[in-house]
């Protein structure tokens, strides 16, 4: 095993990494100013992606964190903790997924209370037309 106080990632590896972080937040950019995502959506993405490029950008950081976690291997702490961030991500996405079904399933409720009320009001007007034809 390598000394774990010892930097363990490469210069170009470092590299590709910064750069993959910064395309990380020029799409997130991209698509918040699209609107295609909302911004009370993407906190946690944005919260993410600055712990993905404090994680890039200091890797012994991420070496102390997972020394002190007691993980040993510092890449299989980054795999703990990306899989933690995975979970949170999807549990937020169901929790607004089952946000909008309630919305949608009182919406539907809503419009066929509605409709109702348009066929009663048309049978009302249907019926005091052919008493004033009469």
């Amino acid at each position: 095993l390598q000394d774990r106080r010892k930097c363990v990632m490469s210069t170009s590896l470092r590299l590709v990494t910064i750069f993959f972080a910064l395309l990380y937040f020029v799409v997130l950019v991209i698509l918040l100013k699209n609107g295609r995502l909302a911004l009370k959506y993407s906190l946690l993405w944005i919260f993410s992606g600055v712990l993905f490029w404090i994680a890039v950008a200091f890797p012994d950081l991420l070496v102390f964190v997972t020394s002190f976690i007691g993980i040993e291997v510092p890449t299989n702490g980054l795999f703990a903790i990306s899989i933690l961030f995975v979970i949170l991500i999807l549990m937020s996405l169901t929790v607004i997924v089952s946000e909008i079904n309630i919305r949608i399933k009182t919406l539907v409720q809503k419009i066929s209370l509605m409709e109702k009320r348009i066929r009663e009001l048309e049978d009302i007007l249907g019926t005091e037309r052919k008493n004033i034809v009469k």
